[in-house]
């Protein structure tokens, strides 16, 4: 019998590069048919390890939940950069590997999330998901999230609509 250490722990510079991996997954995942092609392509591009790399150097607060040896999910996060909103602090990206989905390792990672904006100080907190991903709306919903706001973000020639949930406060 085998036993695989689940964690959710702060990202490390030798993560970028699954970082990315995961980051190439999830997008291609979730907002295929969403955001049009070149656009996520560019998307996708952007985010690559001397990306995640530079970001983690610099201190940007980023989790990751490994499961084994592989990282199945990240999440970044830190204050709320949307000062018509008036919640504390944001989870700027969640994002799991396909094959990890629905397993409670979303939850986990949220969860995990949360406890350190909390421990910061930051005690309520929001969430952006676009309109059109079913997924992530039900997933925020089912945690509890509460609708506080509506936006629309461009993605080339397409005005996607996007909706913010919140938590505390």
């Amino acid at each position: 019998m085998s036993t695989i250490l689940i964690e959710v722990r702060p990202a490390r510079t030798a993560d970028a590069s699954e970082i990315a991996a995961t980051h190439d997954e999830a997008w291609r995942s979730a907002y295929q048919g969403i955001i049009p092609g070149p656009e996520l392509e560019k998307l996708i591009n952007r985010r690559g390890a001397q990306w995640w790399n530079g970001a983690i150097r610099k201190g940007s607060r980023i989790s990751v939940l490994s499961f084994g040896d592989r990282i199945a999910g990240y999440a970044n996060y830190g204050r709320n950069r949307a000062r018509s909103l008036h919640f504390d602090g944001e989870i700027y990206e969640l994002y799991l590997r396909p094959e990890f989905q629905g397993l409670g390792f979303g939850r986990r990672l949220f969860a995990a999330a949360r406890r350190d904006l909390m421990q910061s100080g930051l005690k309520s907190m929001v969430i952006w998901a676009l309109s059109d991903n079913d997924p992530a709306v039900g997933f925020y919903q089912s945690l509890g999230g509460r609708m506080v706001a509506r936006s629309s973000e461009q993605f080339g020639p397409k005005a996607l609509d996007k909706v913010a949930f919140a938590w505390g406060a």
